[in-house]
């Protein structure tokens, strides 16, 4: 966040402390007024000093209300004017699988300086998902040319490398997400993921114990818990292994969420070790299923 965007907010919550401190004046000046009026009838029509604070209160609440509607209004629209025109349609082609669609938006984006890593990310899968896997590279380059501090550019240049079958230079681009976002579970799971796949199991394992320390969405939970069960029960730690595969089973509807990637993927290398895999998780989750029926 810029410095002027982080001053903006602070004056916004600034804002928002004064307003309630005066209303608290003023609700307070109004009870002191009717306690000393039933005590003490003022005399004329002038306001009492303890009315006057009260009403300067709530014009500061007010005043400060405003304030901080106008300067929200004008971040928002800030915000608006950097978002790509047309990046809703994109994002909705690209949910849908149709990455056809999204991609002349996307680039249009880019041509009018809209580079924001969003956009980017998103034009490196829809590019991928596209088989054109250089322009998708070239993409993928870009965005950690312009964000070298933001993990999701790395993110980005991992799922390019991954397209490809390149596994070592994907899992070198998320181990810098990790250490940017050590506390991000998804770079962590992401990281397992491809370490798997080049097969670097002890890389993998851990990479998966990290991701597993912070709470995950279903669709990363069930692949992640699936393969701390198996990693354990290959070692004989039946409790840890017991243990992943009730997490897994929690997460069992996460793995609906694969699915069309993986139809968007098939005929890759990574597509097909990605279906291989699903239908590992999905046999052993049957094979719990039954286990628990016996």
């Amino acid at each position: 966040m810029s410095r002027r965007r982080l001053l903006a907010w602070g004056i916004v919550y600034t804002s928002a402390v004064l307003a309630v401190v005066g209303f608290l004046v003023f609700v307070i000046g109004l009870v002191v007024e009717f306690v000393d009026t039933r005590r003490m009838p003022l005399e004329g029509d002038e306001f009492s000093p303890v009315i006057q604070i009260a009403l300067g209160g709530l014009c500061l609440s007010g005043f400060t209300v405003l304030l901080g509607f106008i300067l929200v209004g004008l971040l928002l629209a800030r915000q608006s004017r950097k978002q790509a025109p047309g990046y809703g349609d994109a994002y909705r082609f690209i949910e849908s699988l149709q990455f056809s669609q999204a991609i002349p938006l996307l680039e249009r984006a880019v041509r009018d300086g809209r580079e924001t890593a969003d956009v980017l990310m998103m034009l490196t899968t829809a590019y991928a998902f596209n088989g054109q896997l250089a322009k998708a590279q070239a993409i993928a380059d870009r965005a950690v040319q312009l964000y070298p501090d933001d993990p999701a550019s790395y993110l980005t240049l991992a799922n390019g490398y991954r397209m490809q079958a390149s596994y070592e230079e994907s899992a070198r681009a998320l181990q810098t997400a990790t250490e940017l976002a050590p506390d991000q579970p998804i770079m962590w799971a992401e990281l397992g993921f491809v370490q798997q796949s080049a097969g670097n199991k002890d890389a993998a394992l851990k990479a998966f114990q990290h991701a597993a320390e912070q709470p995950m969405p279903p669709m990363y939970s069930v692949r992640v818990y699936y393969h701390l069960a198996q990693a354990y029960a290959a070692a004989h730690q039946v409790e840890k292994a017991v243990e992943s595969t009730a997490k897994m089973m929690s997460a069992r509807h996460g793995l609906d969420a694969w699915l069309p990637m993986q139809q968007a993927m098939e005929g890759t290398v990574y597509g097909q070790s990605l279906h291989y895999e699903i239908e590992n998780i999905a046999s052993a989750i049957e094979a719990a299923d039954a286990a628990s029926l016996k």
